[in-house]
C-alpha cells in the first residue's frame, strides 16, 4: 500500500549536502517542514519556510543541544499508525501532528574521532542521541513513515512525492533497512572507540566490521562456490572496491583479488610503474621513465605467464600505453589504473575483443596505501594484524659484505625489495634495470624459490640482483644465485647462519644488504 499523503517533514541533519534543493522540492509539493537548531537556520538562510520544533513542542532546546527532539510531540507524530484509531485519537487528544517524512543524519562521530589529537570530551559530545532515536522510530514505522538518512536518497523520494504525493511501500521498506544499517554502523563506531580507549594496547576487547554489499558475483574462486563483494562504508581512498568500471565484462572473484594485488604493487612507486599479476603473484613488473615503457618491460618479464593476466598501472593510461596493450597476441583480463584518457579509451574500446571482454577499472589518484589493519578469516575466528604497507627506512639498511653495491645495483635492489613483499613466501625475486625477471613464490624451501626464479629469468639472470623476503638459513641459495650470474643481494638478515651467508657472498664478490625487516606474505 502507499502511505498517507506526505504533509509534514521533520528535518534535522548534520551533513547538509543537497538539503536546500531537497527542501525546496518538498515545499513545492506542498510539504510543511519542521526543523531544529542549525538545520532550521541553514534552511531559513536559503529562503525556505521552516517551523521551529521547539516552538511546536513548547519545550526549548537545552543542555547545549543535547535535548531538543526527545519529546512525545515529535515521536508520537513519527510512530503513530495511521490506520489505528487509538493512535489517531491519542494524537488528537494531545495536539500531536503527524510526520510522514523524517530526514536525519547523525553527528559526525567517526570523522571527529579520526582527527589527530581529538579529546575524549569532544568525542563524547559528538555522540548523537536524538538523531538515532528519530531514525529508528521512522524505520520501525515504515508502513506510514518515510525515513531518509543520506543525501543519495533525496532524489528518489522527491520524485515519488512529486508524482503521487507519497512514497511506495517498497521504497519505505528499503529506506528502513538502510536506516537500521546506518544506526548499527554508528553504534558500532562508538563501541569500538570506547573499547579502544579502555583497551590495554592497540587491540580492543572486541571488534565489529561494518560492510555493505556492493555486488553479487557470478561465482567464487571456483564455479561451484557462491560469492559477493562487500565494501567498507568509510572507504574513500583509491581501491579496487571503490573503482569505476569503464569497460568490459563483469568482474570475477579472482579478478578482484588479482586487481587488488596489482594496485598494491604499483602504488608503492613514485616513478611510472606497471605490474602483471597471475594467480595473485607478480609474473612481471617494471619501473621506467614512461608508463608505456614500464608496461612493455613488465609484460616482457614472463610473456608466457602474462597471457590472461591482470595489470596494475600507477599513471593514467595514455595513447602510447594503449598501443602497447593492443599489440598482437597480447591478452589480459583486466586493468586497474588511476584513469584512462580519451584517446586511450578510444583505442582500447574500439578493438573488438577489448570492447566486449577486458575490464578497465578507474580508481582515481593514487597514494601509498594507508590501510592500518588487515583481517584473515579462520574457521571459528579472524586474525587481525597491522598492514604491511609502510616503506622500510633505508637509513636502517646495512651493507654487510666487503663489496658495496654500485648505483645501478642500488636502483635494482630497491625495486626488488618493494616487489618481494608482494610475492607469496618463501619469496625470491630477480630484477635488472628496474624490471622483474623472475619470481619464485610459495615454495616450501627458500632454495627451491631461488631455483624457480633463476629458471624464469633464463639467460637474463646475468647481472641481476636478488631480493628475499626473509633470511637465508644456509649459504646454498647464495651459491646457486651467484653461479647463475646474480651480482647483488638484499634480504632482512637475522639468521643463525648470517655469518656463513655473508662469507659466501664475500667469496664471490657479491654485495649484500640487510634491511632488518622481514616481509612474509602467507
Amino acid at each position: 500500500m502507499d502511505s498517507p499523503r506526505i504533509r509534514r517533514a521533520l528535518i534535522s541533519v548534520s551533513d547538509k549536502l543537497g538539503l536546500a534543493g531537497f527542501a525546496r522540492g518538498l515545499v513545492a509539493a506542498g510539504v510543511e517542514i519542521y526543523s531544529t537548531g542549525g538545520t532550521r537556520k541553514h534552511l531559513e538562510s536559503e529562503g525556505i519556510a521552516v517551523r521551529d520544533v521547539a516552538e511546536y513542542t513548547g519545550f526549548p532546546e537545552m543542555m547545549d543541544g543535547r535535548l531538543k527532539t526527545l519529546h512525545p510531540k515529535v515521536h508520537g507524530g513519527i510512530l503513530c499508525r495511521h490506520n489505528n484509531p487509538e493512535d489517531m485519537r491519542a494524537l488528537a487528544e494531545h495536539g500531536i501532528l503527524t510526520f510522514e517524512l523524517v530526514v536525519v543524519n547523525l553527528y559526525p562521530f567517526e570523522t571527529t574521532v579520526a582527527r589527530p589529537g581529538v579529546s575524549f570530551d569532544e568525542a563524547i559530545e559528538n555522540i548523537d542521541i536524538g538523531g538515532p532515536t528519530m531514525v529508528r522510530a521512522g524505520a520501525k514505522n515504515h508502513e506510514f513513515t518515510t525515513i531518509a538518512t543520506s543525501a543519495d536518497q533525496y532524489s528518489e523520494i522527491l520524485d515519488q512525492i512529486a508524482a503521487r504525493g507519497c512514497t511506495s511501500v517498497e521504497l519505505r521498506r528499503r529506506l528502513a533497512a538502510e536506516a537500521f544499517a546506518h544506526t548499527a554502523r554508528y553504534d558500532r563506531a562508538i563501541a569500538e572507540y570506547f573499547a579502544g580507549s579502555t583497551a590495554a594496547g592497540p587491540f580492543p576487547g572486541g571488534i565489529s566490521i561494518s560492510l555493505t554489499r556492493k555486488a553479487v558475483l557470478r561465482y567464487g574462486e571456483n564455479p561451484h562456490q557462491r560469492a559477493a563483494l562487500y565494501a567498507r562504508p568509510d572507504d574513500g581512498g583509491a581501491s579496487v572496491v571503490a573503482a569505476r568500471q569503464l569497460n568490459g565484462k563483469e568482474l570475477s572473484y579472482n579478478n578482484l583479488l588479482d586487481l587488488d594485488s596489482a594496485l598494491a604493487i604499483v602504488r608503492q612507486f613514485a616513478a611510472p610503474a606497471a605490474a602483471v599479476i597471475k594467480h595473485n603473484n607478480p609474473c612481471g613488473a617494471a619501473v621506467a621513465d614512461t608508463l608505456a615503457e614500464a608496461l612493455a618491460r613488465a609484460m616482457a618479464g614472463d610473456p608466457l605467464s602474462a597471457f590472461g593476466s591482470v595489470l596494475g598501472l600507477n599513471r593514467p593510461v595514455d595513447a602510447a600505453t594503449a598501443e602497447v596493450l593492443t599489440a598482437p597476441g597480447l591478452f589480459v583480463e583486466a586493468i586497474v589504473a588511476p584513469d584512462f584518457d580519451d584517446e586511450a579509451l578510444n583505442i582500447l574500446t574500439t578493438k573488438p575483443k577489448w570492447k566486449t571482454n577486458v575490464r578497465l577499472m578507474k580508481v582515481g589518484a593514487l597514494e601509498r596505501s594507508q590501510s592500518h589493519w588487515t583481517y584473515r578469516c579462520l574457521e571459528g575466528g579472524v586474525l587481525m594484524q597491522e598492514a604491511d604497507v609502510l616503506p622500510d627506512p633505508e637509513d636502517l639498511w646495512k651493507v654487510v659484505t666487503d663489496a658495496q653495491p654500485t648505483e645501478p645495483q642500488w636502483q635494482d635492489l630497491r625495486v626488488a625489495w618493494e616487489l618481494v613483499r608482494h610475492v607469496k613466501s618463501n619469496a625470491i625475486v630477480l630484477c635488472k634495470d628496474r624490471m622483474l625477471l623472475g619470481a619464485g613464490a610459495g615454495q616450501m624451501s627458500r632454495v627451491d624459490s631461488v631455483e624457480i626464479a633463476i629458471q624464469k629469468a633464463g639467460d637474463r639472470v646475468a647481472g641481476s640482483v636478488l631480493g628475499s623476503d626473509a633470511f637465508f638459513p644456509f649459504p646454498d641459495s647464495i651459491e646457486k644465485a651467484a653461479a647463475a650470474g646474480v651480482t647483488a643481494v638484499i634480504q632482512p638478515g637475522g639468521s643463525k647462519s648470517d655469518d656463513a651467508v655473508v662469507t659466501a657472498c664475500n667469496q664471490r664478490g657479491l654485495p649484500m644488504v640487510f634491511t632488518g625487516r622481514r616481509h612474509f606474505k602467507h
